[in-house]
């Protein structure tokens, strides 16, 4: 019964890696995305100022 349980382990463990490693991938990918939008409103928010135009909130 002990290599039973060794062998469903050993068989679950590439799968469950796998999809840890995908969703950090993921995880990653979203994040970086998100942060990329809210830096870029930032900037077109200053370069709008800059330029003497109304924000897009209010247009």
């Amino acid at each position: 019964m002990d290599n039973w349980w060794w062998n469903a382990l050993w068989s679950l463990t590439p799968t469950v890696l796998i999809g840890l490693f995908f969703w950090m991938v993921l995880r990653l990918i979203l994040r970086a995305d998100r942060t990329e939008r809210r830096v870029y409103q930032q900037i077109e928010a200053e370069e709008r100022a800059k330029a003497g135009l109304p924000s897009r909130e209010e247009s």
